[in-house]
């Protein structure tokens, strides 16, 4: 039977305190439910003491129905010259009525000095009193030590008394804090092998910063030696540099050493929990993030694309389906021809290895991505570009000529107008339509699908979604080439697809994406 680690989730506080993050209440509920789902043993909500936020929070998720016994409520130790009964940081911990406590005090000997002013002797009755007295209270008291790293690495003698100190007040487990995230794996290694020592069978956790960009490793050998608890955050989330990342970490556990962190059917929603999180941070997605990126198991060189085809182990770790990715194969001037027949079959294309056309497809790939073109977020064109060259692709209509007109008045900002006109052919059947847009891709847009919607009706449910222009050639000035990424949506089905254009001329860019979006609805439709 594998061992279990304990999974206790901080992102609904140490996670807030990054930066870029401010998550509201219902934020923090939604949250919470998702972690619970996902088989999280501890959510730390937040600081009730410290913020009506926090309070609200575990007021709001009282009336959930959510596994109450894992919600666990943040504080620290009485303060100097209190009683614990009297203390109102601790009253107001108890009044969320919640039955998981984490205690942070002083472990460093500067610290205790320097920050509490006070004897070392005074705080160990600091976390003495407070702990006793909590744990008369509560099911559950976890000890955070910290500074733990600095002050073993300052007075190893006394910090190791603090931890004793709190496992003899009824503390569940006591947690060594790297709060400040300069220690290097080595240091880890070695600290939690001696604090393994003095500890004996009593369990300890650890809690990781990642200042030094090594906090998973850094919670992961704490665990190889000895820790059955981990504290960290929903894509490592934190102050400064972030905290360690639980999204790493508990793959890594899982699938690599066998340790038992969550229901193992759970762990392919770790990418679904990844990217909620985000959402709710109003935060892009890393595309290149360990097990749950878009770019994970994204494979772009012809030599990669051949070896994955044969054995997808020799260029991937894990299956990408164990963490809910899936497995990319990229389109650049970097294809060989695997690249190009796993994209084929990925759109249901069936091309012979030894068909000429494969050549002449590599070709024109590397010739456009010369020119700008990159159809990594644009697939929707390189389906349309395959089915060219093997002269598969239909021919709806025939764009004669159009022309864009942009008229600004310099007396009155406000009374500009766009307009385009389209001649075009459907069958032997000529249009000519003009449109008034807001700017003239817009105009050109509607231009185009006002003439096309008498033939194909269905072409009035896309709508543009999405509009990006990259400038490709900066130093030419005016004169640089265009790149422009459109993401278009069919209102009827939901379906969305990208297509892209690359010119001198924006509206030119704009037009071969435009063209390509429609081409491509009417092949699927």
């Amino acid at each position: 039977m594998s061992k279990k680690i304990v999974i206790y989730d901080t992102t609904l506080r140490d996670g807030t305190q990054c930066e870029e993050i401010n998550f509201t209440v219902s934020d923090k509920v939604r949250i919470a439910e998702k972690l619970i789902d996902f088989g999280i043993d501890y959510i730390e909500g937040g600081w009730p003491g410290s913020n009506p936020r926090d309070i609200e929070f575990f007021n709001e998720i009282k009336w959930k129905k959510i596994d109450a016994s894992r919600i666990t409520a943040f504080g620290s130790t009485r303060r100097v010259n209190r009683k614990a009964e009297t203390d109102e940081t601790l009253e107001a911990l108890l009044k969320v009525d919640v039955p998981n406590l984490t205690i942070f005090g002083k472990t460093w000997d500067f610290h205790v000095k320097t920050a509490l002013g006070i004897k070392l002797e005074e705080n160990l009755e600091l976390i003495d009193d407070t702990i006793r007295y909590l744990k008369s209270r509560v099911d559950k008291v976890f000890y955070d030590a910290e500074h733990f790293f600095d002050g073993y690495k300052s007075k190893p003698d006394y910090a190791i008394q603090t931890l004793l100190t709190a496992r003899d007040a009824g503390a569940d487990t006591v947690i060594l804090c790297e709060t400040n995230g300069g220690c290097l794996p080595s240091e880890i290694i070695e600290i939690v092998k001696a604090v393994k020592e003095k500890l004996g069978d009593f369990p300890f956790g650890i809690h990781a910063h990642n200042d030094s960009d090594v906090g998973v490793a850094n919670s992961i050998l704490a665990v190889v030696n000895g820790a059955t608890h981990i504290q960290g955050t929903i894509n490592g989330f934190g102050e400064r540099c972030g905290n360690a990342n639980l999204v790493s970490i508990i793959p890594n556990l899982q699938l690599k050493y066998g340790y038992d962190c969550i229901p193992k059917e759970n762990l392919k929603e770790i990418r679904v929990l990844s990217r909620f999180v985000n959402e709710l941070a109003n935060i892009k997605h890393d595309i290149h993030q360990p097990y749950v990126g878009k770019s994970a198991f994204a494979h772009k060189g012809g030599v990669h694309v051949s070896a994955i085809l044969k054995d997808s182990s020799m260029y991937e770790h894990i299956s990408p389906e164990l963490v809910g990715n899936t497995q990319r194969v990229l389109l650049s001037d970097l294809s060989g021809k695997s690249n190009l027949i796993y994209k084929a079959k990925d759109f249901g294309i069936d091309i012979d290895s030894n068909d000429e056309a494969i050549v002449k497809l590599l070709h024109k790939l590397k010739e456009l991505e010369n020119r700008g073109f990159q159809f990594e977020g644009a697939e929707a064109s390189f389906e349309l570009l395959i089915l060219k060259s093997l002269n598969k692709l239909p021919t709806f209509f025939d764009i004669k000529k159009y022309r864009v007109i942009d008229e600004i008045n310099e007396i009155d900002q406000e009374a500009r107008a766009s307009e385009a006109t389209v001649m075009l052919e459907v069958n032997g059947v000529q249009e000519h339509t003009a449109a008034i847009g807001n700017g003239p891709v817009n105009a050109l847009d509607i231009a185009i699908r006002k003439a096309l919607s008498k033939f194909y009706p269905k072409i009035d449910n896309i709508v543009l979604s999405d509009y990006k222009v990259r400038i490709l050639s900066s130093h030419n000035g005016t004169e640089a080439t265009i790149r422009v990424l459109i993401l278009s949506t069919d209102n009827e089905t939901g379906e969305s697809w990208a297509t892209v254009g690359v010119a001198e001329n924006i509206i030119d860019a704009s037009y071969q994406a435009l063209i390509d979006s429609i081409n491509y609805r009417l092949i699927k439709s």
